[in-house]
Protein backbone atom coordinates (compact mmCIF):
# COMPACT_ATOMS: atom_id res chain seq x y z
CA UNK A 1 0.00 0.00 0.00
CA UNK A 2 1.41 3.39 -1.01
CA UNK A 3 2.00 5.92 1.77
CA UNK A 4 -0.61 8.69 1.78
CA UNK A 5 0.52 12.30 2.21
CA UNK A 6 -2.14 14.85 3.15
CA UNK A 7 -1.44 18.48 2.22
CA UNK A 8 -3.36 21.09 4.24
CA UNK A 9 -2.55 24.48 2.69
CA UNK A 10 -4.66 27.27 1.18
CA UNK A 11 -1.96 28.08 -1.40
CA UNK A 12 -3.38 26.27 -4.43
CA UNK A 13 -0.28 26.80 -6.56
CA UNK A 14 2.03 25.43 -3.87
CA UNK A 15 -0.26 22.46 -3.23
CA UNK A 16 -0.27 21.57 -6.92
CA UNK A 17 3.53 21.71 -6.98
CA UNK A 18 3.72 19.48 -3.90
CA UNK A 19 1.34 16.94 -5.42
CA UNK A 20 3.50 16.66 -8.53
CA UNK A 21 6.69 16.47 -6.46
CA UNK A 22 5.44 13.81 -4.03
CA UNK A 23 3.69 11.64 -6.59
CA UNK A 24 6.95 11.43 -8.56
CA UNK A 25 8.29 9.62 -5.47
CA UNK A 26 5.51 7.04 -5.75
CA UNK A 27 3.44 8.42 -2.85
CA UNK A 28 -0.30 9.06 -2.94
CA UNK A 29 -1.44 12.60 -2.13
CA UNK A 30 -4.62 14.36 -1.10
CA UNK A 31 -5.05 18.13 -0.74
CA UNK A 32 -7.42 20.36 1.22
CA UNK A 33 -7.46 24.14 1.62
CA UNK A 34 -8.96 24.68 5.08
CA UNK A 35 -8.59 23.56 8.68
CA UNK A 36 -12.12 22.14 8.68
CA UNK A 37 -11.47 20.02 5.61
CA UNK A 38 -8.15 19.00 7.15
CA UNK A 39 -9.91 17.69 10.26
CA UNK A 40 -12.32 15.68 8.14
CA UNK A 41 -9.57 14.36 5.87
CA UNK A 42 -7.39 13.15 8.75
CA UNK A 43 -10.35 11.30 10.24
CA UNK A 44 -11.56 9.76 6.98
CA UNK A 45 -8.30 9.17 5.11
CA UNK A 46 -5.88 8.37 7.98
CA UNK A 47 -2.75 9.65 6.17
CA UNK A 48 0.79 8.56 7.00
CA UNK A 49 2.15 12.13 6.89
CA UNK A 50 0.50 15.57 6.94
CA UNK A 51 2.12 18.68 5.48
CA UNK A 52 0.35 21.36 7.49
CA UNK A 53 0.34 25.10 6.87
CA UNK A 54 0.62 27.09 10.09
CA UNK A 55 -1.89 29.76 9.01
CA UNK A 56 -5.16 28.69 7.42
CA UNK A 57 -8.18 30.82 6.49
CA UNK A 58 -10.43 29.17 9.09
CA UNK A 59 -8.01 28.05 11.75
CA UNK A 60 -4.53 27.78 13.21
CA UNK A 61 -2.24 24.99 12.07
CA UNK A 62 -0.55 24.84 15.46
CA UNK A 63 -3.89 24.08 17.12
CA UNK A 64 -4.54 21.32 14.59
CA UNK A 65 -1.08 19.85 15.16
CA UNK A 66 -1.64 19.78 18.91
CA UNK A 67 -4.97 17.97 18.59
CA UNK A 68 -3.75 15.51 15.96
CA UNK A 69 -0.65 14.61 17.93
CA UNK A 70 -2.85 13.63 20.87
CA UNK A 71 -5.43 11.77 18.77
CA UNK A 72 -3.02 10.10 16.31
CA UNK A 73 0.36 9.50 17.99
CA UNK A 74 1.85 7.72 14.94
CA UNK A 75 0.91 10.46 12.46
CA UNK A 76 3.85 12.19 10.78
CA UNK A 77 3.47 15.97 11.05
CA UNK A 78 5.48 18.54 9.10
CA UNK A 79 4.62 22.21 9.73
CA UNK A 80 4.91 24.62 6.80
CA UNK A 81 4.93 28.38 7.38
CA UNK A 82 5.67 31.59 5.55
CA UNK A 83 7.10 33.00 8.77
CA UNK A 84 10.74 32.27 9.53
CA UNK A 85 10.59 33.25 13.19
CA UNK A 86 12.68 30.74 15.20
CA UNK A 87 10.03 30.86 17.92
CA UNK A 88 7.50 29.46 15.45
CA UNK A 89 9.77 26.48 14.91
CA UNK A 90 10.15 25.98 18.66
CA UNK A 91 6.38 26.19 19.14
CA UNK A 92 5.71 23.77 16.32
CA UNK A 93 8.11 21.18 17.66
CA UNK A 94 6.97 21.61 21.26
CA UNK A 95 3.33 20.90 20.41
CA UNK A 96 4.28 17.67 18.69
CA UNK A 97 5.23 18.40 15.07
CA UNK A 98 7.93 16.05 13.76
CA UNK A 99 9.49 18.66 11.52
CA UNK A 100 9.20 22.29 10.43
CA UNK A 101 9.96 24.03 7.13
CA UNK A 102 9.78 27.74 6.40
CA UNK A 103 8.54 28.83 2.96
CA UNK A 104 10.06 29.03 0.45
CA UNK A 105 11.82 25.69 0.92
CA UNK A 106 13.97 23.51 -1.27
CA UNK A 107 11.76 20.76 -2.80
CA UNK A 108 14.46 18.11 -2.38
CA UNK A 109 14.69 18.96 1.32
CA UNK A 110 10.97 18.47 1.76
CA UNK A 111 11.12 15.09 0.02
CA UNK A 112 14.01 14.07 2.27
CA UNK A 113 12.09 15.09 5.41
CA UNK A 114 8.99 13.15 4.33
CA UNK A 115 11.06 10.10 3.39
CA UNK A 116 12.70 10.17 6.83
CA UNK A 117 9.29 10.23 8.54
CA UNK A 118 8.03 7.31 6.45
CA UNK A 119 11.20 5.36 7.14
CA UNK A 120 10.79 5.98 10.87
CA UNK A 121 7.24 4.64 10.71
CA UNK A 122 8.18 1.58 8.62
CA UNK A 123 9.26 -0.65 11.56
CA UNK A 124 5.92 -0.03 13.26
CA UNK A 125 4.11 -1.03 10.08
CA UNK A 126 6.24 -4.15 9.94
CA UNK A 127 5.20 -5.11 13.46
CA UNK A 128 1.64 -5.24 12.17
CA UNK A 129 2.40 -7.68 9.30
CA UNK A 130 0.47 -10.25 11.35
CA UNK A 131 -2.44 -8.98 13.44
CA UNK A 132 -3.22 -11.49 16.17
CA UNK A 133 -6.26 -11.43 18.41
CA UNK A 134 -7.78 -14.07 20.65
CA UNK A 135 -9.39 -16.44 18.16
CA UNK A 136 -8.35 -14.57 15.01
CA UNK A 137 -5.12 -14.07 13.06
CA UNK A 138 -4.67 -11.77 10.05
CA UNK A 139 -1.50 -12.16 7.96
CA UNK A 140 -1.30 -8.97 5.93
CA UNK A 141 1.57 -10.12 3.70
CA UNK A 142 0.08 -13.54 2.93
CA UNK A 143 -3.42 -12.06 2.74
CA UNK A 144 -4.66 -14.89 4.94
CA UNK A 145 -7.18 -14.83 7.78
CA UNK A 146 -7.36 -17.74 10.22
CA UNK A 147 -9.73 -18.49 13.07
CA UNK A 148 -10.71 -21.45 15.22
CA UNK A 149 -12.64 -22.80 12.24
CA UNK A 150 -9.67 -22.61 9.87
CA UNK A 151 -8.72 -20.26 7.04
CA UNK A 152 -11.46 -17.89 5.87
CA UNK A 153 -12.21 -17.51 2.16
CA UNK A 154 -12.43 -13.72 1.78
CA UNK A 155 -12.64 -11.63 -1.35
CA UNK A 156 -10.02 -8.94 -1.92
CA UNK A 157 -12.47 -6.23 -0.84
CA UNK A 158 -13.49 -8.10 2.30
CA UNK A 159 -9.85 -8.66 3.26
CA UNK A 160 -8.98 -4.97 2.78
CA UNK A 161 -11.94 -3.91 4.91
CA UNK A 162 -11.00 -6.33 7.69
CA UNK A 163 -7.36 -5.19 7.73
CA UNK A 164 -8.36 -1.51 7.79
CA UNK A 165 -10.62 -2.11 10.80
CA UNK A 166 -8.31 -4.52 12.64
CA UNK A 167 -5.34 -2.15 12.44
CA UNK A 168 -7.31 0.28 14.60
CA UNK A 169 -9.25 -1.88 17.07
CA UNK A 170 -11.82 0.03 19.05
CA UNK A 171 -11.64 3.04 16.70
CA UNK A 172 -14.71 3.66 14.52
CA UNK A 173 -13.95 4.15 10.81
CA UNK A 174 -16.31 6.04 8.55
CA UNK A 175 -17.74 4.54 5.38
CA UNK A 176 -15.71 7.09 3.43
CA UNK A 177 -12.46 5.90 5.02
CA UNK A 178 -13.34 2.27 4.36
CA UNK A 179 -14.34 3.04 0.79
CA UNK A 180 -10.95 4.63 0.21
CA UNK A 181 -9.23 1.50 1.52
CA UNK A 182 -10.81 -0.66 -1.15
CA UNK A 183 -10.40 1.74 -4.08
CA UNK A 184 -7.05 3.53 -4.14
CA UNK A 185 -6.95 6.78 -6.05
CA UNK A 186 -9.71 9.34 -6.52
CA UNK A 187 -12.34 9.22 -3.83
CA UNK A 188 -15.90 8.34 -4.76
CA UNK A 189 -18.28 7.58 -1.86
CA UNK A 190 -19.72 4.08 -2.02
CA UNK A 191 -21.58 3.81 1.24
CA UNK A 192 -24.02 1.12 0.07
CA UNK A 193 -21.16 -0.95 -1.35
CA UNK A 194 -19.30 -0.77 1.95
CA UNK A 195 -22.43 -1.78 3.88
CA UNK A 196 -22.99 -4.82 1.65
CA UNK A 197 -19.36 -5.93 1.87
CA UNK A 198 -19.27 -5.48 5.65
CA UNK A 199 -22.43 -7.58 5.97
CA UNK A 200 -20.80 -10.39 3.98
CA UNK A 201 -17.59 -10.12 5.99
CA UNK A 202 -19.53 -10.29 9.27
CA UNK A 203 -21.34 -13.42 8.11
CA UNK A 204 -18.09 -15.19 7.23
CA UNK A 205 -16.51 -14.22 10.55
CA UNK A 206 -19.57 -15.51 12.44
CA UNK A 207 -19.48 -18.80 10.54
CA UNK A 208 -15.78 -19.22 11.36
CA UNK A 209 -16.17 -18.18 15.02
CA UNK A 210 -19.70 -19.06 16.18
CA UNK A 211 -20.98 -16.68 18.82
CA UNK A 212 -18.40 -13.97 18.11
CA UNK A 213 -19.18 -10.56 16.62
CA UNK A 214 -15.93 -8.94 15.51
CA UNK A 215 -17.38 -5.87 13.80
CA UNK A 216 -19.90 -3.52 15.39
CA UNK A 217 -21.91 -0.74 13.77
CA UNK A 218 -21.43 2.75 15.21
CA UNK A 219 -24.57 4.72 14.47
CA UNK A 220 -23.85 7.88 12.53
CA UNK A 221 -20.14 7.06 12.13
CA UNK A 222 -19.45 3.72 10.49
CA UNK A 223 -17.93 0.48 11.77
CA UNK A 224 -15.50 -0.58 14.49
CA UNK A 225 -13.43 -3.74 15.02
CA UNK A 226 -13.98 -5.11 18.53
CA UNK A 227 -11.37 -7.72 19.59
CA UNK A 228 -12.59 -10.60 21.73
CA UNK A 229 -10.90 -12.00 24.81
CA UNK A 230 -10.23 -8.84 26.80
CA UNK A 231 -10.28 -6.37 23.93
CA UNK A 232 -6.54 -6.14 23.30
CA UNK A 233 -4.37 -7.21 20.41
CA UNK A 234 -2.24 -10.30 21.04
CA UNK A 235 1.38 -9.64 19.98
Amino acid sequence: MQPLILIVDDDVELSSMLVELLEREGWSTFTVLTAGDGERAVTARRPDVVLLDAMLPDGNGFDLARRWRTAYPALGLVMLTARGDPMDRVLGLEIGADDYLAKPFEPRELVARVRALLRRAAPNRGNNAVLRFTGLSIDVLKREVSSIGGVLALTSVEFKLLVALAKQPGTPLTREALSEEVQAGGYLPQERTVDVQIARLRRKLREASPGAEWIDTVRGEGYVFVPRGGGTQVR
